[in-house]
């Protein structure tokens, strides 16, 4: 007994090692992430804005694979034809996204805080393809608020080389 004892605890640990390099345990409750993936949902269409460094931004939001996906496609001119797509969808209860940046990079990234009404998100890194390590730049962080007046915010953060920086902020408004 003794013995099945300590080789639970060892187990215990073990899995707490194996915990990707940036991943989290995750305490979001999965009803606020599906509430927050319905929130994305309902952004089906056009929207369109700027970053609080001017540039502008062209953004489509569509649900795609049986409403399963959400795919963010953003066209901004701050990368003059490059696009970005950004997709969201549910896994075992938690929201995650994987961001296809210009970096050349796909960081993929998990919601580890969504506030009650699921109006304010934190997306964290986890892991992702293209990258040599950890270090490589790579988008790392997103915060997220969908605002009262219908507006939806984004604020991510670069890291690269052990240290995170944020980047502008962009609001986005729904287009006719």
């Amino acid at each position: 007994m003794k013995t099945s004892r300590a080789l639970l605890v060892a187990l215990a640990a073990v899995s707490t090692l194996a915990l990707a390099p940036g991943e989290e345990p995750i305490s979001v409750p999965p009803e606020r992430a599906a509430l927050a993936f319905e929130r994305y949902k309902a952004m089906a269409g056009r929207w369109a804005g700027e970053s609080s460094a001017g540039w502008k931004d062209e953004v489509r939001f569509e649900t795609i694979a049986r409403d399963s996906v959400v795919m963010k496609t953003s066209l901004f001119d701050a990368h003059p034809g490059e696009t970005m797509v950004t997709m969201l969808h549910m896994h075992e209860g938690q929201l995650m996204l994987t961001h296809y940046c210009v970096a050349g990079n796909q960081p993929r990234l998990v919601a580890t805080e969504i506030n009650a009404d699921a109006s304010e998100l934190t997306f964290t890194y986890r892991d992702g393809t293209g990258l040599a390590s950890r270090d490589q730049g790579h988008m790392d962080k997103a915060v997220i608020h969908f605002g009262e007046d219908g507006s939806y915010r984004t604020r991510w953060t670069w890291f690269q080389d052990g240290a995170e920086s944020w980047m502008e902020e962009i609001r986005l408004d729904r287009q006719p």
